[in-house]
C-alpha cells in the first residue's frame, strides 16, 4: 500500500493548474492532492493561486476560499473553525497539523496539502478514521466503577486529583499524533497509536474510576503498547500542545511496577 492507502503502484501526478487571480498584488501557491475513488486512476496534485489579500489568515480560509470560488468538487473536512473539534486535521507541508489553526504565514511559498498519511482515502484530503475510532472505543473512554454513586451528590474529585487530567482530558481525537507516528504507519492493526494510549491513560488516572486493574490487563500486549518506541513525533504533533508518548511512558510504567 502507498503513503495514503491508494491501490498498488499508484503514483501523485501533477494535476491542473488553475489561472491566478487578476490584479493580485500578493499571491500564495496552494498545491492540494486530489483523488477520487469513483473516477480512479492515480492522484494527482491541483495547483491554486489565492490572492492573500483576498483570504482570511489560515490554510483552512485557503481552502475554504478554493471549494467556494475556485474550485467546487474539493472535498475536506472542517467544522468549529477554532482548533476545537479537531475536523480539519491534514498534513500540510510535511506535518501533521489543524488547517484552521495553521498560518498561512507559517508555510512556504507554496503550501502543499495531503491527507492524514497511511489512512485510507474517502476523497481529497479526507480520511477514513473507522479504524481509529474503533481503536478509541476498545479502550472504554468512560468512567468504570464497581461501587454504586453517592446517593446525595456526584462522585467528586480533590483539586489535585483533578489536575491530574490536565494534559490529558484536552484531547480532541484529531488523529495528527498517530498518523504521524512510525509504529503506528507500519502496526496499525495492532499498535493502538499516542491517540488511543493518551485517552487509555486519562481514564486510568481518573480518581473516579475503578477499573484500572482491567484496564492494564488489556494493554499488557507486545503489540498494543509496547510497539511505541518514543520517537516523539506524536508530541510534536498535537496541535493542542499535549505530550501522548508521555502517557505512554506512564502506562508502561504502571505496568513494570506491577510486576514487580
Amino acid at each position: 500500500m502507498g503513503l495514503f492507502n491508494l491501490p498498488k503502484n499508484s503514483v501523485v501526478q501533477p494535476g491542473k493548474t488553475f489561472p491566478a487571480p487578476e490584479d493580485a498584488q500578493r499571491v500564495k501557491i496552494v498545491r492540494v492532492y486530489r483523488w477520487d475513488p469513483e473516477v480512479g486512476g492515480n492522484p494527482r496534485l491541483d495547483t491554486y493561486p489565492i490572492d492573500l489579500d483576498q483570504c482570511g489568515p489560515m490554510v483552512l480560509d485557503a481552502l475554504i476560499k478554493i471549494k467556494n470560488e475556485i474550485d467546487s468538487t474539493l472535498a475536506f473536512r472542517r467544522s468549529c473553525r477554532e482548533g476545537v473539534c479537531g475536523s480539519c486535521a491534514m498534513n500540510i507541508d510535511g506535518g501533521n497539523a489543524l488547517a484552521c489553526t495553521k498560518p498561512l504565514s507559517d508555510c512556504g511559498e507554496v503550501v502543499t496539502i495531503h491527507p492524514l498519511p497511511h489512512q485510507p482515502v474517502v476523497k481529497d484530503l479526507v480520511p477514513d478514521l473507522t479504524h481509529f475510532y474503533a481503536q478509541y472505543a476498545s479502550i472504554k473512554p468512560w468512567i468504570e466503577t464497581q461501587t454504586p454513586p453517592p446517593a446525595d451528590r456526584e462522585r467528586l474529585q480533590s483539586t489535585a486529583e483533578r489536575a491530574e487530567l490536565d494534559g490529558l482530558q484536552e484531547c480532541i481525537l484529531c488523529a495528527c499524533c498517530s498518523t504521524s507516528c512510525p509504529s503506528y504507519w507500519w502496526n496499525g492493526d495492532r499498535f493502538l497509536g499516542p491517540a488511543a494510549l493518551l485517552q487509555a491513560y486519562r481514564w486510568i488516572a481518573d480518581s473516579r474510576d475503578e477499573a484500572t486493574g482491567e484496564r492494564l490487563d488489556a494493554l499488557e500486549d507486545p503489540f498494543k503498547l509496547f510497539r511505541c518506541h518514543t520517537i516523539m513525533n506524536c508530541t510534536q504533533a498535537c496541535p493542542k500542545g499535549l505530550n501522548p508518548a508521555q502517557a505512554i511512558g506512564q502506562i508502561k510504567k504502571l505496568l513494570i511496577e506491577r510486576r514487580e
